[in-house]
């Protein structure tokens, strides 16, 4: 959902409508959502298999067992271990005493894990336009689909104007690629000019053009880089740099895309990102039969940033707001 706090009426309703947007798909497409996650479902299968027969004598046992499924979906050691650690001590405690006690209390661990660090879910487009959203990530992630995603439900709120900035100069086919998704959408594009190469440069004009010409929504794309290239992850740095210059107090947003089916391997790639640009919140995408939902809950916990958005396919509605409670029962058979 879309929110902001605002002391100007006009610029408050105007944003507080584009909340009502993303809030209609907050929990839809849950089925899809399901079979996203088939690969992490069928590991964590043996977590009823566990509890069907729960005793107290078998307490420990069970746990590390428990513990085990958790390091074979994808949940980190640190977040397995913070999960487990939690549910022995309420056990030993004789709070929990049925496996069905304690299957509830896991999923609701996790719910609490995915919302009490890191905060508010919603796309905080602060008060004045243009709201600047730059969409951050490695190769091959997502990112200019996601914003074509993201520009069609913003789009959904009549009247809406919204420039994307082609920041990906990197790769031949990105500047292509969006402005298909700017036909598609109906919004307004600005390309690096002939023979430019850096990114900032393109990033820095629309953001100017969009204030003068009154845009409400800047998506900036950036051009796809591993964490470990540290001369691009370098320009990444001076491409909000340029943005904020052009804009005092932009960008509103750092989007990063996260790849589902990438892995723990997402989470020294969040690190990274977030200490160089300041990622505000995740997109997680890719979410086919081979996703690999329990990292998500290690990158959120390590960092205390949210997850805002959840890519469920390749059709323009395929993005809804994340929802931790339906997050979780998509993990657990």
């Amino acid at each position: 959902m879309v929110r902001c706090a605002s002391s100007s009426s006009d610029k408050a309703g105007f944003f507080g409508k584009l909340g009502r947007v993303f809030k209609e798909k907050a929990k839809s497409d849950i089925d899809r959502l399901f079979s996203g996650f088939s690969k992490t479902r069928e590991n964590l299968a043996v977590v009823d298999e566990l509890l069907t027969y729960w005793n107290l004598s078998d307490a420990e046992k069970l746990l590390d067992e428990l513990e085990e499924a958790l390091l074979i979906s994808d949940f980190g050691p640190r977040t397995a271990i913070k999960i487990v650690d939690g549910l022995r001590k309420d056990v030993l405690a004789a709070k929990l005493k049925t496996g069905q006690e304690i299957k509830l209390a896991l999923k609701k661990s996790i719910v609490k894990l995915l919302t009490s660090r890191a905060g508010s879910t919603d796309l905080k487009l602060g008060t004045r336009r243009p709201a600047v959203i730059m969409v951050v990530g490695v190769n091959g992630g997502g990112k200019t689909t996601t914003i074509g995603k993201l520009a069609h439900r913003l789009k959904k709120e009549k009247g809406v104007k919204i420039l994307m900035a082609a920041g990906d100069t990197f790769r031949a086919a990105a500047k292509e690629q969006l402005e298909v998704w700017a036909e598609r959408t109906e919004s307004d594009i600005v390309r690096a000019e002939e023979g430019q190469k850096k990114p900032a440069p393109v990033l820095s004009r629309a953001v100017k053009r969009a204030v003068a010409e009154k845009f409400d929504i800047v998506l900036a794309d950036t051009s796809g880089r591993l964490h470990t290239n540290f001369s691009l992850m370098d320009e990444l740095e001076d491409c909000k740099k340029a943005i904020g210059k052009a804009l005092a107090g932009a960008p509103n947003e750092v989007l990063m895309v996260l790849d589902g089916t990438t892995g723990l391997n997402m989470l020294p790639q969040a690190r990274e990102f977030n200490d160089v640009v300041g990622v505000t919140g995740f997109v997680l995408t890719k979410l086919d039969g081979t996703a690999r939902g329990g990292c998500v809950a290690s990158v959120v916990d390590e960092l205390g940033i949210p997850v805002k958005f959840v890519g469920v396919g390749e059709g323009l509605e395929d993005l809804q707001p994340f929802d931790a409670e339906a997050f979780v029962n998509a993990l657990f058979p």
